[in-house]
């Protein structure tokens, strides 16, 4: 048979099509790749050609032989742009074009010169007032010769919503290798206050017409005369084509914190929880819209006056006065208080914890239940039997062990969104057509398995716990449907692999944290009521969802801390990096879900769940980062566990001293003595924190810092009275007291 015959049966290959801008950058490269306007040669064997076309303004990150990237840095219709200006510089060149559309100004750099990493920001000067009516991608993957016609391979990752704006794709053939595309979407806050725009699923596209398609106007134009970022890149490539999903999101881990190293970030801000909690406390107790009473008990509303109560709702709010309780060293009679209804919510016929109380009223169907709210109670009691050596609890959790795994065996730990809880028939399979279910409360299971064998030993939890994580393969970047339920997957993964030694259960927790990381806004909006607020590298509540929320942020704050204890050493530095910094800006951020931080005009007026009451210490659900008002869901009342979650976290008491030590950073190898305490700040080199002494009573005692390195410091006194010093993370330092005069 000759080389063009057909083999009986075969199949011709599809013709794979090709757009108009793939084909026009074809004959750019190949009319013009020789008249490149310099070149930047980064790391790794990549060099970036700077080429002008008749319409854009390409650079071409290429590696011989292995096919590259293009990236449009700039772009206008009309007659071809001029070079009015080129800068050079060790850390990269500036260009300056004069086009129809204005004057460009663009700055390619190169952050760390041992890294394949390039940043590219562009910024425009219109001529006149400017609508951009269409505005043409600006990544594609090119092949042999240059050839945007004819690569091969697979975007993995990209924005969802208005998280953070990256494209994560690979290059396969030729194999070029992974790369990550990351739009810094704070440098365009301009842009978008001047047109009216949102970057809501901006950076993706379609293979391989990818990047960033800025969103246009065709009714609010660009000022003339003034300067405005129009993008702000950083491509950070890598040679490695991993052949594991594991391996995989580990790499796309580092190439994220790889492009953080070098972000602006705004700065933090101190707030004093402790103080948000004794308010929140005393709300609790005494304001009317937040209990309700059932048959002479007290319950929790979920919401400002509204909802039934819940059991995760009583029990969240329960475990972390408890634990506030210890940390104060007092207990809170309020917790008793609550403790006293937990047995109501327990089904005694199915053997399992409900979400209502028999009671509940004719609107809600007491059997349909969210896959998650199956076994989030069951955490809370377990942590109650654990750290408080709670019989009654104990008893609860373990009698509903045998329905929970009937549950996961039911649906083979592929959980659905909604089922009945009393048929375990599905009533909401997917959370859209040919998505997963909830597919991160295989994590959640596992870590409820894995609580019931630290209680009782028994291998069968620890087995269970095994099979869950096992089927959370293949999920990727789907794997989050709620964060704060990821965040539980990222510890039982972690828990398993402390436990068994097996390499698989810490490598699968990297599919967890990328998976998370990717849902995060990681950029600060300064759109409409965004500006009130800081709310960087917050978590979005879900995997579409359109807000942060406080419950799965203070949630992930405990999760990561604890993860971080568990395995910090042996964690990939990225995510070590991206760990501590969650932690350390949720200090800050959590602070604005409060009413009475914001001005009214970024409130809601109309609220889906009870009424705003900017009187009480009780946090909104619902942050925007488009600028919408906040509290459109409601006030939440088990949100308040944030100011005890929070304190107890961030603030550590110390043995004789007269202050309280706060740090960004959760601490490590802490060691107290008279007059002294030495602790670690987690994290990674060349990252710092805040770290400040807070007197419990008078003014702040002489303190004097000694760092692993044998220098001294001794701290800057604060408007509120405090001794605040900047640490770095991953040195350890010594803190010195001495007695106030007059003291004991």
């Amino acid at each position: 048979m000759g080389k063009t015959d057909k083999a009986k049966g075969a199949e011709e290959a599809p013709k794979v099509a090709v757009s108009s801008a793939s084909l026009a950058l074809k004959d750019e490269l190949a009319s013009r790749g020789a008249d490149a306007l310099g070149s930047l040669p980064l790391a790794g064997g990549v060099t970036a050609a700077l080429i002008l076309g008749s319409d854009s303004l390409w650079v071409c990150t290429t590696r011989r032989g292995k096919g590259g990237i293009a990236l449009r840095a700039a772009y206008s219709p009309g007659p071809e742009m001029t070079v009015t200006e080129r800068r050079e510089s060790p850390e990269g060149m500036t260009l300056r074009l004069k086009a129809a559309i204005g004057e460009y100004e663009v700055e390619f750099r190169l952050p760390n010169p041992a890294l394949p990493l390039l940043r590219c920001t562009v910024a425009l000067t219109p001529r006149a007032d400017l609508l951009l009516p269409y505005w043409p991608h600006d990544l594609y993957p090119l092949g042999a010769g240059k050839d945007p016609t004819t690569p091969v391979g697979k975007v993995e990752a990209s924005q969802r919503g208005l998280n953070v704006g990256v494209v994560y794709a690979r290059l396969e053939e030729p194999a070029f290798g992974s790369f990550l595309y990351f739009q810094n979407l704070t440098a365009l806050n301009d842009y978008f206050n001047a047109t009216g725009t949102k970057p809501d699923g901006v950076v993706g596209g379609l293979w391989p017409e990818l990047g960033y398609e800025m969103p246009v106007s065709k009714e609010k134009p660009l000022p003339a005369g003034k300067r405005v970022v129009l993008s702000d890149v950083y491509l950070n490539l890598s040679a490695e084509l991993p052949d594991d999903e594991a391996m995989d999101s580990r790499l796309f881990l580092d190439l994220l914190a790889g492009v953080y190293r070098h972000l602006e970030r705004p700065a933090s801000r101190f707030h004093l929880w402790p103080q948000k909690a004794e308010t929140t406390l005393w709300d609790l107790e005494n304001c009317p819209d937040a209990i309700v009473k059932e048959h002479g008990f007290t319950y929790v509303h979920p919401y400002t006056a509204a909802e039934y109560p819940d059991s995760m709702v009583q029990l969240t709010l329960l475990t972390t006065l408890r634990e506030y309780g210890r940390w104060k060293g007092k207990p809170i009679g309020f917790a008793d208080t609550l403790r006293l209804g937990v047995p109501n919510f327990f089904d005694i016929e199915l053997g399992t914890m409900r979400r209502y109380l028999p009671s509940v009223g004719d609107d809600k169907d007491p059997d349909k239940v969210d896959s998650w709210y199956m076994y989030h109670p069951l955490v809370n009691l377990a942590r109650l039997a654990k750290e408080t050596e709670d019989e009654g609890a104990r008893e609860l959790f373990l009698n509903s062990l045998p329905f929970a795994i009937t549950v996961a065996h039911q649906f083979d730990y592929k959980w659905p969104v909604f089922f009945n809880i009393r048929t375990l028939e599905v009533l909401q399979r997917e959370r859209k057509p040919d998505d997963p279910g909830q597919s991160d409360v295989g994590g959640l299971f596992a870590h409820v398995m894995l609580q019931a064998y630290e209680l009782t030993g028994e291998s069968l939890y620890l087995e269970e716990a095994k099979a869950a994580i096992q089927a959370t393969r293949g999920l990727k970047f789907e794997l989050v449907y709620q964060t704060n339920i990821t965040s539980y997957g990222i510890l039982a993964c972690l828990w398993l692999w402390r436990l068994t030694g097996e390499a698989f259960y810490r490598d699968q927790c990297n599919l967890f944290l990328a998976g998370y990381f990717h849902n995060c806004l990681i950029w600060q909006s300064e759109i409409g009521n965004a500006r009130h607020y800081l709310h960087f590298f917050g978590a979005s509540a879900l995997h579409n969802g359109p807000y942060m929320a406080v419950y799965e942020c203070y949630e992930s704050h405990a999760a990561f801390s604890k993860a971080l204890e568990l395995a910090e050493d042996d964690l990939p530095e990225s995510a070590r990096l991206l760990l501590t910094e969650f932690c350390k800006y949720t200090l800050s951020r959590a602070w604005y879900f409060y009413p009475s931080e914001l001005p009214e005009e970024a409130l809601a007026t109309e609220v889906k769940n009870g009424h705003i009451d900017r009187q009480r210490a009780f946090p909104l659900e619902d942050l925007y980062g488009d600028g919408q008002p906040a509290g459109q869901i409601g006030q939440e009342i088990y949100g308040g566990g944030a100011a005890f979650a929070l304190s107890t976290r961030a603030f550590h008491r110390i043995k004789g001293a007269p202050f309280l030590l706060f740090c960004e950073y959760p601490l490590r190898e802490r060691e107290e003595a008279p007059g002294r305490v030495s602790f670690t700040p987690r994290g990674v080199n060349g990252f710092t924190c805040q770290a400040r002494l807070i007197p419990l009573s008078g003014e702040t005692p002489a303190v004097t810092l000694e760092t692993e390195d044998g220098e001294t410091l001794s701290g800057q006194l604060t408007e509120e009275g405090h001794c605040a010093f900047i640490v770095s993370a991953g040195r350890r330092v010594t803190l010195h007291w001495k007695e106030l005069a007059g003291t004991k």
